[in-house]
């Protein structure tokens, strides 16, 4: 009885004076944190245009001057770029342009788009965020409102996850925006 007696004592003991903790926290979700190179330019110098890209990734161009990747592959994704004459076709190209990125509203939490004027070197056109899991997480296209139209579309390799690919999209997303901003035609 008296074993029994203590070994009660010794439970109790433990219950009252195991948990010390006045005001528990729960634990904050841990966030992956990646951290990317500082981005280094180099001009890139196509039949109708030029522009600066980020030399982590690798240029392609096809024959015609008219296509050309530029593929991440740390990120496994590429922005692709292609190049139109105009031919009294404007309203009809910035048309479709504006379709391919609605193209993803049904998957997208939300597209962002942002206009860009550039008068001193004749570069007109839009950027388009896209938020969400969708195919493609940016795109914009750029013109000169006379000859020139170009479109670039960014795709990653992989199943859409928005959570997962969002700090390579917005590095990515940076680059593009440096790209409209470097944009040069040739005549």
């Amino acid at each position: 009885m008296k074993t029994k007696f203590i070994f009660t004592l010794l439970i109790v003991a433990l219950f009252f004076g195991g948990c010390n903790e006045e005001n528990p926290l729960p634990k904050p979700k841990a966030l992956l944190r990646l951290e990317y190179e500082r981005p280094v330019m180099e001009v890139a110098n196509t039949v109708h245009f030029t522009f600066k890209y980020n030399t982590t990734a690798v240029l392609k161009a096809k024959k015609s001057g008219t296509a050309l990747s530029i593929r991440y592959p740390k990120m496994n994704a590429s922005i692709f770029m292609n190049y139109k004459e105009i031919n009294n076709d404007l309203d009809k190209l910035i048309t479709d342009a504006h379709k391919l990125s609605l193209e993803h509203a049904s998957r997208a939490d939300g597209i962002t788009p942002r206009p860009y004027v550039d008068p001193k070197n004749k570069v007109y056109g839009a950027f388009f965020e896209v938020r969400g899991d969708a195919a493609s997480q940016a795109q914009f296209y750029a013109t000169d409102s006379l000859k020139h139209f170009v479109t670039g579309s960014l795709y990653f390799e992989a199943r859409p996850n928005y959570d997962s690919i969002y700090p390579a999209a917005v590095y990515i997303q940076n680059d593009m925006g440096r790209i409209m901003e470097t944009l040069r035609w040739k005549d």
